[in-house]
């Protein structure tokens, strides 16, 4: 029995050392890979590009509950940790690992911004591990209202339109401004499946509702139906 255990003790050790040397090697290639993507382009810099693209739209510029509605559904604990969220990267953890698939990341918006701007799109451990690198960078340079500005100027809507700006052109033909309050929750719930979503119309509108719902659960709208019917 003793000879039994101290097998299965041996068995563990080793396991837990591989699973120690295969982390440490990710978080490496994680590291190598973010300052791959700075010694391209600084942040700064990026960022100053992107703002002075064409179609890029202001804050300012955005509906209060298109704002609201994105971060309902993408991130609500988002003006309330430093970049990362570990319980929703646990959470996510858990069920990639029961499922055997990337289905879900736990990233959050600023995460979002760091793998939209510098980061392929390809889900991989050390992209993930890159992406969080940038995170904590763009949070120490960055107020939270100009990262969620980010995040909407460099999210994918489907139909080949990058940007909410562009977005809301190409898919509701009016400026983001003139969206009516159930279009803010279409186009806040675009960018979870852009490429399905532009091409169903019933999913989109369940998506927006789904929206709507959120922002009411998390204290964002009075209620659901306020919003989209």
């Amino acid at each position: 029995m003793k000879r039994i255990l101290r097998f299965i003790g041996r068995v563990f050790a080793a396991a837990a050392a591989l699973l120690l040397i295969a982390a440490l090697a990710i978080t490496w290639r994680g590291y190598a890979l973010y300052r791959e993507a700075l010694d391209e382009t600084p942040i700064e810099q990026t960022v100053e590009g992107l703002r002075k693209s064409e179609g890029y739209v202001p804050i300012g510029e955005l509906p209060q509950t298109y704002l609201k509605g994105v971060v309902a559904i993408e991130d609500h604990q988002f003006y309330d940790h430093g970049g990362i969220d570990l319980i929703a990267i646990c959470r996510a953890a858990w069920h990639d690992l029961t499922t055997l698939s990337f289905e879900q990341g736990g990233s959050t918006i600023t995460q979002q911004v760091a793998k939209n701007m510098f980061l392929s799109q390809e889900k991989d451990l050390s992209r993930k591990v890159a992406e969080v690198f940038l995170a904590f960078d763009l949070e120490s340079l960055y107020e939270k209202d100009e990262i969620l500005e980010l995040y909407v100027n460099t999210s994918y809507f489907g139909d080949g339109l990058t940007g909410i700006g562009a977005a809301t052109q190409g898919l509701l033909h009016k400026k983001p401004l003139e969206m009516t309050p159930c279009e803010c929750a279409l186009m806040a719930g675009l960018p979870n499946a852009p490429t399905v979503l532009s091409s169903d119309p019933e999913l989109a509108w369940d998506r927006a509702r789904l929206v709507a719902a959120q922002m009411e659960k998390y204290g964002l709208a009075a209620s659901a139906d306020e919003i989209c019917p």
